[in-house]
């Protein structure tokens, strides 16, 4: 058998006091004479430890606060009362957030794809044509191709493997995960696209007929502005006769389907297994949850949220929340289930009362 050391998978930065946390996160310390006690890491309420941070944020978890054996501990106002008497409170109108900013702070490298190879660098085993242009300090992993024109903003990585088309823009301070293909694409400042993800093939565009479907030349790109992150597997179709576009700071999670010709607003989210068809916009903060998917040539009006497994055939006004399949407003989803929910009960009670003669066979 052969032993093996335990892994550092996520290397921590120094540790932090109290009151330095405080600081960076705006939070208020309960107890300001415990602002030199340093944490080290972080853990969930109920697993926490000496020397761990964590947070409450829910009410649902507030029953593990009287009996964590954490360092310190983000908490609302209402809950900071209800902490053990050994974890000092970094009060927080936003404790996740405020969690949020001091994980970064303690975990650096957790945030975005790393060289899997360590580099610092050009890696020995990259394909850069000579005609690429890379600002100093951009870093490549083996197996990773670049392509003629491309040009690269300092800080950013290209994953190992990796492919970088041909004119393709990339902006400082992103990460181009592993196995990630990005083409005919523009992508901003501090772009995160994870690995597996594929970006700027062209859509899905035919002109259908009886005697064959023709395919539809695909001659647009994909616009990722500043801060959008693509979670793993995730594919944005180029526009066909103008660009898909995604607006600067949207997240979007792992295995969503964008097609050709979508515009998507500033800070909107987008869950796993969505999928967006052709030509559809949604404006500013939208909210798609999972496996939600959108017919195409439609507008989805800014901060909708239409939720998981939802299929939107129509319009979405502004501010509105969509459920079901079709699509309909939420209180409307929710008076027809509730409806149907009585329907069923009346019947059933109708059966007892009067029940169904037995068959004479």
């Amino acid at each position: 058998m052969i032993l093996m050391s335990a892994p550092q998978f996520f290397p921590t930065c120094p540790v932090l006091t109290l009151a330095q946390l405080a600081e960076a996160t705006g939070a208020r310390l309960a107890e300001a004479s415990q602002g030199s006690l340093e944490v080290r890491s972080i853990a969930p309420l109920e697993g926490a430890g000496i020397g761990d941070l964590t947070f409450l944020d829910n009410a649902a978890y507030a029953k593990f606060a009287g009996e964590t054996g954490a360092t310190a501990c983000f908490i609302a106002p209402k809950f900071a009362d209800r902490l053990s008497a050994n974890c000092v409170a970094l009060i927080s109108n936003e404790p996740y957030r405020a969690f949020a900013k001091a994980a970064l702070l303690l975990f650096p490298t957790s945030a975005r794809p790393q060289s899997v190879f360590g580099a610092t660098g050009i890696s020995p085993g990259s394909y850069i044509h000579p005609e690429a242009r890379l600002e100093a300090g951009v870093i490549v992993d083996p197996g990773a191709i670049i392509g003629k024109g491309a040009e690269i903003g300092r800080g950013t990585l290209i994953g190992a493997h990796a492919v970088i088309g041909p004119e393709v823009r990339i902006g400082r301070d992103c990460a181009i995960g592993a196995h990630a293909t990005v083409v005919h694409a523009l992508i901003g400042n501090r772009v995160i696209i994870h690995t597996g993800a594929r970006i700027g093939q062209d859509g899905f565009g035919f002109a259908m007929g009886p005697m064959g479907h023709l395919k539809v030349p695909q001659i647009g790109r994909v616009i990722l502005q500043d801060d959008v992150d693509v979670g793993a597997n995730t594919t944005i179709d180029r526009g066909a006769n103008r660009d898909t576009v995604i607006g600067e700071g949207t997240k979007i999670d792992n295995l969503v389907q964008i097609a050709h010709n979508v515009t998507i607003g500033r800070h909107c989210v987008i869950v796993a297994q969505v999928g967006i068809s052709g030509s559809t916009v949604l404006e500013d903060y939208v909210v798609m949850a999972g496996q939600s998917g959108v017919a195409g040539h439609l507008r989805i009006g800014m901060a909708a949220q239409v939720g998981a497994q939802s299929g939107v055939m129509n319009d979405v006004p502004a501010g509105a929340k969509y459920l079901g399949s079709p699509a309909k407003p939420a209180r409307q989803m929710f008076r027809e289930v509730a409806a149907v929910s009585r329907l069923v009960q009346k019947g059933e009670t109708d059966l007892k009362a009067n029940p169904a003669p037995a068959s004479k066979g």
